[in-house]
């Protein structure tokens, strides 16, 4: 039996909730504050209530119901009881307004946070303030531009991007400012250096750059490219959104990075997708510490404060960050230790690595070489089957689909990111639908074309539904 829509099941009279007794005084709103129409809300009882959350709640895929390989999103479990410490009422029961001496436990925490992905990434200095990924990139680059600025070099006008980075450094460069230019992967999937070389020169402001990269391969010369960008007077800015293949194993200040964000979204516990939330602190060498976005929490004897650098690019953002962020990222990294944050990296690049070689007949890899912690396969197995039709078909088996079609240097592609949570039995069951899926490609490709068939709706129109999307139900009127 189909579940109806909460309007088409409202009838007057019915109710979901029983309020207290008023015990404040009654107030009058003024005329203006009045509507001039009762609002149009569907009346329900609470058990219909309840039942239409909890069927909408099921027909979302989440990664507490299914294996979700969704390359360069990092969408692993995360154990709940970094949920139960983000909700402690000691930390979240305080308003930003308080003075710092009123909130010394928050401020601590922030402080060694600062502390921790310093030491982990191998930087200076940490500002915790960025909003998500995309807005670290963006404070990433604007500290990169305060520090030209600063010493008179304003001729630097671009930024140098290699084709495998992330999507939005691109974005992130022009909105800084720069103006983009492209470099192409060489045969292995590195950044081609003879093209970086040629590019690199006095007006070159920075690299922009993702290692490991989108194809999830470690840049082989990365200490030829960081040298290259540093020679001509550039600073290398590091996409820390894959951070979660390297932790324990190499540090990016280390290599000579200048700035990296971190996604505490994808790598340090926090839920991720569906449009948040996100934390995107950023790392800078010394160099670049007093250009850094504030206030950032400094210690003084045993008094915690905030700080503005000296130089700062100003704040980025209302307030101190997303503090919640910062409580499940404190937990994860107390709780596996130096050892534990290293092993998630190995186990993370293991898991990547065994479905690469497990798929690698049936569904090529772009570069077949070692990856990391997710790599890159074509889709189009079957003339007149692509990938899309193996990403759709994957749902009729209660898995959601890897990425599609990104990087875009790859025609067909499938970015499939395994994860260090998914067990071997999850692995091999992922690695027996995708053959089952590739022998119905041959065999009944009409199949694949229709999928999914389990779900309320097959394909939809994804540009008519990006560009004229119906955000909101209209009941019927009478």
């Amino acid at each position: 039996m189909s579940q109806p829509l909460i309007f088409e099941l409202s009838s007057p009279g019915r109710t979901a909730f029983s309020l207290p007794e008023l015990d404040v005084p009654e107030f009058e709103l003024p005329e203006q504050f009045l509507r001039k129409e009762p609002p149009n809300l569907p009346e329900v009882s609470e058990l219909q209530l309840v039942r239409h959350y909890t069927n909408l709640s099921q027909k979302n895929y989440a990664i507490d119901t299914v294996f979700y390989p969704l390359g360069s999103c990092t969408m692993k479990y995360n154990p709940k009881v970094h949920e139960t410490i983000a909700t402690m009422g000691q930390f979240i029961n305080i308003h930003p307004f308080q003075s710092a001496d009123s909130v010394q436990g928050n401020l601590q925490l922030m402080y060694e946070l600062q502390i921790y992905l310093a030491e982990i990434a191998g930087f200076n200095a940490i500002s915790l303030q960025p909003a998500a990924g995309a807005q670290g990139e963006f404070a990433g680059v604007l500290v990169i531009r305060a520090y030209h600025d600063d010493n008179g070099d304003t001729k630097r006008t671009k930024m140098l991007i290699p084709d495998s980075a992330h999507g939005t450094n691109p974005a992130t460069s022009v909105m800084a400012g720069y103006d983009v230019v492209e470099l192409p992967s060489d045969a292995r999937g590195n950044v081609d250096l003879e093209s970086l070389k040629k590019a690199c020169d006095e007006t070159t402001a920075g690299l922009m750059i993702t290692n490991p990269n989108t194809l999830g391969l470690f840049e082989e010369h990365i200490d030829a490219v960081i040298k290259t960008v540093h020679d001509c007077g550039g600073l290398v800015y590091g996409d820390g959104a894959n951070l979660n293949a390297l932790m324990g194993i190499v540090r990016p200040g280390d290599l000579g990075f200048d700035v990296l964000h971190f996604n505490l979204h994808k790598t340090f516990s926090t839920p991720h997708g569906g449009g948040g939330p996100g934390s995107g602190p950023i790392g800078v060498g010394e160099r670049l510490a007093p250009f850094l976005p504030g206030p950032i929490v400094t210690k003084d004897g045993e008094n915690y404060n905030f700080t503005m650098p000296e130089k700062s690019i100003g704040a980025i953002k209302d307030f101190w960050g997303n503090f919640g962020m910062f409580l499940r990222t404190y937990a994860y990294i107390r709780m596996l230790g130096a050892d534990g944050l290293r092993k998630t990296s190995e186990n993370a690049v293991l898991n990547a690595n065994y479905l690469r070689v497990k798929l690698g007949k049936t569904y090529p890899v772009a570069y077949d070489r070692l990856c990391m912690h997710e790599f890159v396969s074509r889709g189009n197995i079957v003339e007149g089957v692509h990938a899309v039709d193996i990403a759709k078909r994957l749902i009729d088996y209660d898995c959601h689909p890897p990425t599609m079609y990104f990087p875009l240097i790859v025609s067909e592609a499938l970015m499939i990111e395994p994860t260090e949570t998914e067990s071997m039995k999850t692995l091999d069951e992922f690695v027996e639908v995708m053959e089952k899926i590739a022998q119905e490609a041959e065999s009944n490709p009409e199949l694949l074309h229709g999928a999914p068939h389990v779900t309320d709706h097959s394909r939809f129109d994804e540009v008519h539904a990006a560009r004229k999307p119906k955000l909101r139900y209209i009941p019927k009127k009478g």
